[in-house]
């Protein structure tokens, strides 16, 4: 049912980047890595669906474990361009395993900045699959989602924001 909706982030994260209000707002943690990755979202305020969701799916624990961790972060406009009750789904008791494969799709083990991520033109998530990267037209791409705002930093990692949320293969 669900496809990959993304489809790429590689030479050139470094390049300019659209500043979305997310990633204006979280500039400003850039210096302030004594806060883990959920202190870092909680405080920029554009991302309580992943909040939520990371919350539902169990997985609040795990992003604020030492990591090192690399999180896309869709923002609650990323969640609210899935077709309409798609997020209502996946937050429910039954369907927890698709909900925690959707966020660990957008997390990458270890800590990837601006500057390594140019040499990639993929990465392994913590669901197993993998993301492509790549640059087009000035912008960077993580399968087809946009990173808005890159290298904010966290305690254990670092937020990359990301403009549509990223969708598995379930098959």
């Amino acid at each position: 049912m669900f496809s990959k909706t993304v489809t790429t982030l590689a030479a050139g994260l470094a390049l300019s980047l659209t500043a979305s209000a997310a990633g204006a707002q979280m500039a400003n943690h850039s210096e302030m890595t004594s806060k883990d990755i959920v202190e870092v979202a909680v405080e920029a305020g554009s991302f309580n669906t992943l909040l939520t969701a990371a919350k539902a799916a169990g997985l609040v624990g795990a992003l604020k474990a030492d990591g090192p961790l690399t999180v896309f972060a869709p923002t609650d406009e990323a969640f609210a361009k899935l077709p309409e009750g798609t997020v209502e789904m996946l937050l429910k008791p039954e369907n927890k395993d698709k909900l925690t494969a959707v966020l660990l799709y957008h997390i990458v083990e270890g800590k990837v900045t601006s500057d390594q991520v140019v040499k990639l033109t993929s990465a392994r998530t913590l669901e197993g699959d993998t993301i492509d990267i790549s640059a087009k037209n000035g912008a960077v791409y993580v399968d087809d989602a946009q990173v808005v705002a890159a290298d904010i930093d966290a305690s254990n990692g670092v937020i990359h924001v990301i403009d549509s949320v990223l969708l598995p293969s379930m098959d």
